[in-house]
């Protein structure tokens, strides 16, 4: 059972760092860099990264993919995880737009659009994955 999570988790963690990186490299580098240059660290601070994967990874686990397992449900994973990257990027980016002077709106609205686009494809690709180890 021990092994079977683990799997879960590093599958979790690496379809995530993958998802998340080809958006983070590729698609939206400028976009970040024109509407927040302003506030861009030279260095990311790594260590707030990884702590931010490992809660994102396990919530996915415990809220979205591991009911979804239980009830097999594609359907459900898909919109649980949906919904959970919806909360986790608003509690981030509604408290920006909220608190920060000159937090652009655009980044709220793509960034709320893009937790709940990498919550829903994460938690179904590591759903079908998790058919096969079963």
């Amino acid at each position: 059972m021990i092994g079977y999570y683990a799997k879960l988790f590093t599958t979790t963690s690496l379809t995530l760092l993958l998802v998340d990186a080809v958006w983070l490299g590729l698609v939206a580098k400028g976009f970040y860099a024109k509407h927040l240059g302003f506030l861009l660290r030279s260095d990311p601070n790594w260590i707030a990264a990884l702590l931010f994967y490992l809660v994102f990874v396990v919530g996915l686990l415990v809220f979205v993919i591991e009911p979804g397992v239980r009830r097999r449900s594609a359907r459900g994973v898909l919109v649980r995880g949906a919904l959970f990257g919806l909360v986790t990027f608003s509690t981030y980016d509604l408290t920006n737009l909220a608190l920060l002077k000159d937090w652009p709106v655009i980044v709220t609205a793509v960034d709320l659009t893009w937790g709940m686009a990498m919550g829903a494809l994460v938690s179904y690709v590591v759903f079908l994955v998790s058919r096969r180890l079963n």
